[in-house]
């Protein structure tokens, strides 16, 4: 049986917008467990990129509780927060977000600076990251020599360098072609099933939740439904795109 990677229990996030109190997340209560794929879906404005942001660390709740990879993440100062958030989550954004000045293999490193790890340790944990990718032989291409889906892969290798317990990814295939986002939904099924990464993608594309073992609904911050993708749906997937 596998253990509970995140645990959320009564959370409420509210933002200020235009002088009115904008309630995005209502009371949720959510369990998600290790090893999983969760897609994320809802209509706009439901919650789904908010609770990525908390479940990141990238943000704290109003009120409740949130537990992830063991750690009370209200509990944690700010500076202890930034070490958690280095040592357990890989964050995958729609936009990539790489540094055009730098090559795919300094993109990679670059987080890693805040590690304990060696210059040398650091670009061999790279160099492994863009291979795992498949972008063995792109190291010293930079992000304008590359193509959409190969930035993204850089962006995924960049979020894996450091061996986080959790990838957190926010419609990380709605820059891309079909072409593209299957090679990088593939990955990601990959990461999963092989790394036993915890996932948790938001997506608005069926087609690409279609590739998680879990889909959670959100609506109007709070959780809707579970619901659990057949193990063929995703062997079918995977098969599509091999």
């Amino acid at each position: 049986m596998s253990e509970a990677m995140i645990r959320v229990r009564g959370v409420v996030k509210s933002y200020e917008r235009g002088g009115e109190t904008l309630t995005v997340l209502d009371g949720l209560d959510l369990e998600m467990e290790e090893g999983r794929f969760y897609a994320l879906m809802g209509p706009s404005g439901s919650g789904k990129t908010t609770l990525l942001n908390l479940v990141g660390g990238l943000d704290t709740p109003d009120r409740g509780e949130l537990h992830v990879a063991g750690s009370d993440l209200a509990a944690l100062s700010s500076a202890a927060l930034a070490r958690w958030r280095a040592a357990n989550v890989g964050f995958v954004f729609q936009g990539f977000n790489l540094i055009p000045v730098l090559t795919a293999l300094e993109n990679v490193e670059l987080p890693l600076a805040l590690s304990p790890l060696s210059k040398k340790e650091r670009r061999d944990h790279a160099r492994y990251a863009l291979k795992l990718v498949g972008l063995e032989g792109r190291e010293d291409h930079r992000p304008a020599q590359l193509s959409g889906g190969q930035e993204q892969r850089v962006a995924i290798a960049r979020a894996v360098a450091s061996d986080p317990k959790i990838l957190l990814a926010d419609e990380p295939t709605g820059d891309l072609d079909r072409k593209s986002a299957d090679d990088v939904l593939s990955l990601l099924m990959r990461l999963n099933a092989e790394f036993k990464k915890t996932i948790l993608m938001v997506t608005h594309d069926p087609h690409a939740a279609a590739c998680a073992g879990w889909i959670v609904h959100l609506d109007k911050g709070q959780l809707g439904r579970i619901e659990q993708n057949p193990p063929r749906a995703a062997t079918a997937a995977a098969a599509a795109r091999s």
